[in-house]
């Protein structure tokens, strides 16, 4: 939620990288306001509370859209705003929880209890945090297929811990204190923390799958199947790239537990996810950066270590011998347990050890972290593998480009950070669809080899993708701090560096992506970014303004989402971009900040989740939001796509903080209250994150996530909760808040959204 104080509200992009302000091209200089193209006939928003029990047996079923179109319009009536303590939908639809945070996968262990009094290590529990989700069908031999065979499985990112979210007794406890709440990704008070909660709390983090039963319409979860996993941050995975890199990779990954760097352990703060055409998961790994320390007294790195470092926001130095508190979550500091094959020494990565190399200690434990992880829902015993040639960032989505044989396939990744990239995968392999199945095997052919790109954004609307190799002179050149570049294997590892080096273009905070089945083009969308300011904008940035309501956020608060069509398909070098959607509130002016014409019944602001249905073709967009807040829980709404170039230029007048600054864009055509309206409102303090649906569009499943997350420590410990979801819905035991999946049906058992 961007009301917390998390790493990716922080800019850690010093670089001298320009926002294309002073790049603006003359054509632009006075454009004319483009010609609003409104969508017909408003309507009365209608929210409905929606029942929790399943929904009535479908009717007879309809062939599914045999190619992906784009709806003519959406079917529902807008939910309106509200802070209701609820999951609100339309009219008509219904929803069912699937699990929740602490759900088992095995009856080995007891049910969840919701108060925190679990003795178990938490690894065949439901994480928590839901987040990205990807749906996996399986034939009569248990190998991948893209149709409804009745059998499937959910494959699930877990993304942070904040508090812990309610899974200790009292919050967790540092220095013999508990109940306080904890900064998410950092500032532990410094003192040992019991074993048992911070084996609760790296064992959260990860991926869990579990398989499907389908009841009628709705769906539960099979406890005890063979198909149930979690991938937690202990899971042993494999290191692979290229072959010609793989050295220099391996040099970086050495540590004390695998001191050939072939393997490393565990996946963190997944958020994103990405389905590959051969039927795996990438599960990305994004705010990673703050779980490890350096006690007092450890030994320091060296000046290219702390540069880099620097560069993710991963602690570079010693603590100081007065401070009293520390970067991050103290899993270093457990002493009433064994410190079993590491598993909480490894977290202090500082130099202790002699050998330079890094084999006696974990200084090199960060380096394992920031990459797309492939998992294989569908073989629950193969180790997963971290993609390294992807690059490591904080990952966001993973999106493959339309699959077409005999040609590379493309996979688009964000950065979420302030001022940070969009970045382009494009495999050297060609797509051959007898690789339908063939699990991570696929993945070492397409994922290992081949170029990873960084964008620049063109204030004409155009844009270039500059590819991240060790023979472009501004790379090979660059020098910062004590860093340089080496090898190609560093800009895998230090990829942040190498887009600075390369000239991309700072965005505000690029998250997930998603691809129009309809014509191969992007979305991505950019959530917030505070730090703007009217004089510091580009065209693809073009906002800097404060948001006067609810909690007056400054920059560009409300976020937008970008889209581009590549030029010469998804191997090609250039492409054309415009603004899809901006956020805003309602009322707010027009020619600067509610630039798309945003109305009650589908203002919204920081979009973070983004996906494409390709039974219906709607973009479905949810929210992560802190801005609002005080007027409408974050949401899920339904979009009518249109294509590049269907808007117009404009300019943008920003006014901010004293400054007065002019912005031309492109912008996509206004969609109305047709073509664009919110579907789903949840409850106080959760984001809106993570959707699939069955393929035939009847069925979408969507993740709830940390309700009730800014209840206090005070309130907590009185029985107070910002939330009581979903408890007080009907599912499971009733008081402490919980992230959950929910599946939403409609009642009559059509086809979601139309």
């Amino acid at each position: 939620m961007s009301d917390r104080i998390e790493l990716d509200d922080e800019s850690t992009n010093d670089s001298g990288n320009p926002h294309f302000s002073e790049l603006i091209d003359q054509s632009l200089a006075s454009p004319t306001r483009r010609q609003w193209l409104k969508g017909g006939a408003s309507f009365v928003a209608i929210a409905a509370t929606s029942a929790t029990q399943a929904a009535t047996p479908a009717p007879a079923a309809v062939p599914r859209l045999a190619q992906p179109s784009t709806p003519a319009r959406l079917g529902f009536q807008a939910v309106e705003k509200t802070v209701a303590d609820r999951v609100t939908l339309p009219a008509g639809y219904t929803y069912t929880v699937l699990h929740a945070t602490g759900d088992r996968i095995s009856t080995a262990l007891p049910a969840y209890s919701n108060t925190g009094i679990e003795t178990d290590d938490w690894s065949q529990r439901i994480g928590d945090h839901h987040d990205g989700i990807e749906l996996y069908y399986m034939d009569s031999n248990g190998r991948y297929t893209t149709r409804d065979t009745g059998r499937a499985v959910l494959a699930m990112n877990h993304e942070s811990s904040a508090d812990s979210h309610f899974f200790h007794p009292n919050g967790q406890t540092s220095g013999g204190v508990s109940g306080k709440k904890f900064h998410q990704f950092g500032n532990w008070d410094l003192g040992d923390r019991p074993g048992l909660e911070v084996l609760k709390e790296i064992n959260h983090h990860g991926v869990s799958v579990v398989e499907l039963q389908r009841n009628g319409n709705g769906y539960t979860y099979k406890i005890d199947s063979g198909y149930n996993r979690r991938v937690t941050a202990q899971t042993t995975m494999r290191m692979a790239g290229p072959a010609n890199a793989m050295s220099d990779l391996r040099a970086m990954m050495v540590t004390r537990w695998d001191s050939t760097g072939a393997t490393s352990r565990g996946t963190l703060n997944n958020c994103g996810t990405g389905s590959t055409p051969w039927g795996t998961m990438l599960t990305c790994e994004e705010n990673w950066a703050r779980y490890f320390g350096m006690p007092r007294g450890s030994g320091a790195v060296d000046a290219k270590t702390i540069a880099s470092r620097r560069r993710y926001g991963v602690a570079h130095q010693p603590i100081a011998a007065d401070a009293k508190r520390a970067m991050g979550q103290g899993w270093h500091t457990p002493a009433d347990l064994p410190d079993t094959e590491f598993r909480f020494s490894r977290w202090d990565v500082s130099a202790r050890g002699a050998a330079a190399n890094g084999s006696q200690d974990f200084r090199n434990e960060p380096n394992t972290f920031g990459y797309n992880v492939e998992i294989d829902p569908l073989a629950p015993h193969a180790a997963p593998v971290k993609r390294l040639t992807m690059g490591r960032l904080a990952h966001e989505a993973a999106v493959c480009s339309i699959p077409e044989a005999g040609k590379p396939l493309a996979f688009y990744m964000g950065c979420d950070s302030n001022n940070e990239y969009i970045y382009k995968f494009v495999s050297a392999a060609v797509w051959d669809p007898a690789d339908v199945g063939r699990g991570l095997a696929a993945g070492d052919k397409y994922l290992n080899e081949g170029k990873l790109y960084a964008a620049r954004f063109d204030a004409d609307g155009r844009g270039e993708w500059v590819e991240l190799t060790i023979d472009n002179p501004k790379i090979k050149a660059f020098s910062r701090d004590g860093f340089t570049f080496a090898n190609q294997a560093e800009i895998y590892v230090h990829t942040r560096l190498a887009a600075d080096a390369a000239g991309a273009t700072k965005m505000d905070r690029p998250e997930w992506g998603a691809l129009n089945p309809v014509n191969g083009e992007v979305y991505m969308t950019l959530t917030n970014n505070s730090t703007r300011t009217a004089t510091r904008t580009d065209a693809a940035n073009p906002r800097a303004y404060l948001d006067a309501n609810g909690k007056k956020r400054g920059g560009n608060a409300n976020g937008h989402i970008i889209r581009f069509r590549e030029e010469g398909g998804p191997t090609g070098a250039a492409f054309a971009w415009d603004v899809f959607l901006f956020g805003a509130e309602a009322d707010m002016d027009r020619a600067s900040v509610n630039l798309s014409g945003l109305s009650p019944a589908n203002s919204f602001s920081s979009p973070d989740g983004l996906w494409f249905s390709k039974a219906t073709g709607i973009l479905w967009i949810q929210t992560d939001d802190g801005a609002m807040t005080d007027k409408c829980g974050c949401m899920l709404l339904a979009a009518v796509p249109g294509k590049v170039g269907d808007g117009a230029k404009i300019e943008v007048v920003n006014q901010f903080r004293g400054e007065t600054g002019r912005q031309s864009t492109v912008i996509g055509a206004e969609l109305g209250e047709t073509h664009l309206r919110r579907f789903l409102v949840a409850p106080p303090g959760a984001e809106v994150t993570g959707i699939t649906e069955t393929p035939d569009g009847r069925a979408i499943f969507v993740n709830i996530q940390h309700p009730g997350e800014n209840t206090s420590a005070a309130d907590r410990a009185a029985g107070r909760f910002e939330s009581r979801w979903p408890g007080n819905a009907g599912y499971g035991p009733q008081g402490r808040p919980r992230s959950a999946t929910i599946v939403i049906t409609r009642i009559d058992g059509g086809v979601i959204g139309l």
